[in-house]
């Protein structure tokens, strides 16, 4: 198989995978995030790509990067080291506000609820 046909072959798989998760989220009641304007109180469906602890501040914070097919936000949980059942690859329902860090949006210490 060449290169050409692997680079095919990842993509496609990738916009199906992109495609689930966008249904996904229409069928947990939720807009996409890029649809989201900047500082606009959002309710978002994904599934968690990342989670990693790293001071924001001088705070101790866990961040988890929330992807739902269109895009991606950064959940932000300042003061916390770890809250269990957060972990990569966890499909999650947040709401906040969502803002702007740089180019990243972001949404700081959100509401969630876990899918089974």
């Amino acid at each position: 198989m060449g290169r050409f046909s692997r680079t095919l072959e990842r993509l496609s798989t990738e916009n199906q995978e992109a495609g689930e998760l966008k249904n996904d989220a229409a069928r947990a009641g939720c807009q996409l995030i890029s649809s989201q304007a900047d500082r606009c109180m959002a309710t978002i469906h994904g599934v968690l790509r990342s989670v990693t602890l790293r001071p924001v501040d001088g705070v101790t914070a866990l961040e988890a990067e929330l992807y739902d097919g269109s895009d991606s936000v950064t959940l932000i949980w300042l003061g916390r080291r770890k809250i269990e059942g957060i972990s990569a690859g966890r499909q999650l329902t947040a709401h906040g506000r969502i803002g702007m860090r740089g180019t990243t949006r972001i949404i700081y210490n959100p509401r969630y609820e876990l899918d089974a």
